[in-house]
């Protein structure tokens, strides 16, 4: 077995209540996971169990209470500027909210290249190519460089931020619901992009997503959590084909997946877990 890529070891993450006499919300429980290289770890469950809180933590956006991720071995935290650069240039987040995510001023071209700037310090012909190369693969095309934000739908807007992420060629990808805005031709080709980005370069993702056929189709492996919790995490076969904890069950008979017959609803609700901003790597 080869040594964790990324690492997260008992992490816990509480929030401040929303009424000032209620309890502080517990988002994420002493969770503990660990990818080797060219892995895709799906985390699935309910609004509010954590997983988005989960994919913050392991890239870096919100500093746990408890517990520390490692990289290749080396901890997040830190200060220092060169440190933070290093870890961008090998690990980056794609966040739900494109447009919250993408600066509003710049056009496509400077938000694609600055990341390539900044972290590779590549020189403008090599950026030019690579934007020109990350933005083919994700269906959009050269025009888009000129283009502000605002001018794209939400499924447009959301390749956009794919393709921020990828252009530096990751190493570790984290992605948070990453084709709910888009059409069911542009989510094929995205998760077929991220299927070759696996296979061809050893890129590891981790996959949050509400669409169990999706996370069926890409992830091997497969971990579902409930408030704050893993429940329960394996290999995709055994999560979709034999589920050991009962909630596991319970949510892939509520949730209508092609080839499953629908249960029964979900019993009881997971607390709505408040978040921070939504600034993303990329820098």
């Amino acid at each position: 077995m080869s040594a964790p890529l990324l690492e997260g070891r008992h992490l816990c993450v509480r929030f401040a209540a929303r009424r000032a006499d209620a309890a502080p919300v517990t988002a994420l429980d002493d969770v503990s996971l660990a990818l080797r290289r060219g892995q895709c770890l799906g985390l699935v469950g309910e609004s509010g169990s954590g997983k988005s809180t989960l994919a913050r933590v392991l890239v870096g956006l919100q500093p746990p209470d408890a517990g520390e991720v490692r990289l290749a071995g080396e901890s997040l935290r830190t200060d220092t500027r060169a440190a933070r650069r290093r870890t961008w240039s090998r690990l980056q987040y794609v966040h739900q909210n494109p447009q919250g995510a993408l600066n509003p001023r710049l056009r496509v071209g400077r938000l694609l290249e600055g990341p390539l700037e900044s972290l590779l310090g590549l020189g403008r012909a090599e950026r030019a190519r690579r934007v020109a190369r990350v933005l083919e693969r994700v269906g959009l095309g050269p025009e888009t460089v000129e283009r502000h934000p605002h001018a794209f739908s939400g499924g447009q807007a959301q390749r956009i931020a794919i393709a921020r992420a990828l252009v530096v060629e990751p190493e570790v990808l984290l992605l948070d619901e990453p084709t709910s805005a888009l059409d069911v031709r542009v989510q094929a080709r995205i998760l077929a992009l991220l299927d070759a980005l696996r296979r061809e370069l050893g890129t590891t993702l981790v996959f949050v997503s509400h669409d169990l056929a999706v996370v069926e189709g890409l992830c091997d492996e497969v971990a579902v959590m409930r408030g704050g919790h893993v429940l329960e995490q394996g290999p995709r076969e055994q999560i979709f084909g034999a589920p050991r904890h009962p909630w596991t069950r319970a949510l892939l008979d509520a949730v209508p997946v092609p080839g499953r017959r629908r249960g029964a609803a979900l019993p009881g609700e997971a607390p709505d877990t408040p978040r921070p901003g939504t600034a993303g790597p990329a820098r």
